[in-house]
């Protein structure tokens, strides 16, 4: 069983393992109360660079605050597949569930590095070691994922017997 499983596989596991749930709170108290969820911690970085630098109003505070939300949630939904892909041995094996994290992986990444960025003009440096920390956790698994050999597909049982067909006429 410990055979089978890929190092990146293992990884994005422990990653959806911290990344589904914290996120997902997070996106839900936007949701509840999108003024007060984006001043919340997590997010905080990426208000003070709302209101400080982009000087947007009330009405549009909030819709930036439910397409940070909308972010974090399609994050948590990739992460999501990718873990009812892996449970599944056959799919495991072969790599299929590598998409699904490869795309919360680049979502995640550029709301991170983003968020980053926004600490950073804001002088938020607690939210930036957060965002860092969350975009180095990912982008390690990028990188086990890009440096880890490529899954062994099975061989194909049609593709023999149609050799011994070619030979025998």
């Amino acid at each position: 069983m410990a055979k089978h499983w890929r190092i990146s596989s293992l990884s994005g596991a422990l990653l959806a393992a911290y990344f589904i749930p914290a996120w997902t709170l997070i996106a839900f108290k936007i949701m509840v109360s999108p003024i007060h969820g984006l001043y919340d911690r997590p997010n905080i970085s990426f208000a003070l660079f709302v209101s400080d630098h982009l000087q947007l109003a009330g009405t549009a505070t909030v819709r930036f605050a439910w397409l940070l939300a909308l972010g974090r949630m399609t994050v948590v939904a990739f992460f999501a597949v990718f873990l009812v892909f892996v449970t599944r041995a056959a799919i495991r094996k072969s790599g299929g569930c590598n998409e699904a994290l490869g795309m919360a992986l680049a979502i995640g990444s550029v709301i991170s590095f983003a968020g980053v960025l926004m600490a950073s003009q804001a002088g938020e440096t607690a939210a930036l070691r957060m965002h860092a920390a969350e975009l180095l956790m990912m982008l390690g698994t990028v990188i086990v994922m890009l440096v880890e050999a490529p899954a062994q597909r099975p061989a194909d049982a049609s593709a023999g017997s149609g050799e011994l067909s070619l030979q025998q006429t």
